[in-house]
């Protein structure tokens, strides 16, 4: 079982735009298994994480594996269709920040992804809030877009000692 190495903020990878999936072959298996062993032993290791997108383990394709109690898929070429007009406040963080830093940032409510499964299958599911927020933020990642390049006050950044008393909220985050 391979568990990659996550990239850190810094690294010029994680600013990349990823390429679209165009061979859904054997090719395609080792950057999945990759992503669901490394989400996983994250996941196992610090008790958090409930995603994870391909540009953060090296590999510069349209792919992200999601990992939470109500979804567990991997999504290949997704993109955002719908986006509703109401925003929510949430505090993001990021296994590229090592979860460490916390940005307060605004995501959209609810959103429409279209995607493919790992065999290609086209597939379009509506997601709203702390799942909302997660597909958002897996796929800036593939557009080279980091949470914090959303903050847009000062204020809204907290260490994770911090947020963890102040401002945690069950389901939304990490």
């Amino acid at each position: 079982m391979v568990i990659r190495q996550v990239l850190l903020v810094g690294n010029p990878l994680l600013r990349e735009k990823s390429e679209t999936v165009t061979d859904f072959g054997p090719g395609l298996q080792p950057t999945l298994e990759d992503l669901r062993n490394t989400l996983t032993n994250h996941q196992n290791i610090t008790g958090s994480g409930r995603g994870i997108a391909a540009p953060q383990i090296g590999y510069l394709k349209r792919v992200v594996r999601i990992q939470a109690p109500d979804f567990t898929s991997f999504l290949v070429n997704p993109e955002i269709v719908e986006k509703s007009d109401e925003l929510f406040d949430v505090w993001d963080s990021c296994f590229s920040l090592k979860g460490a830093v916390f940005v307060n940032i605004k995501r959209h409510r609810k959103i429409r992804v279209d995607y493919q499964d790992e065999n290609g299958e086209k597939h379009s599911r509506e997601f709203a809030d702390g799942m909302s927020e997660l597909l958002q933020h897996e796929l800036d990642h593939l557009d080279g877009v980091l949470c914090t390049d959303l903050l847009t006050d000062n204020k809204g950044i907290a260490m994770r000692e911090e947020w963890m008393k102040r401002f945690r909220t069950p389901g939304i985050g990490m």
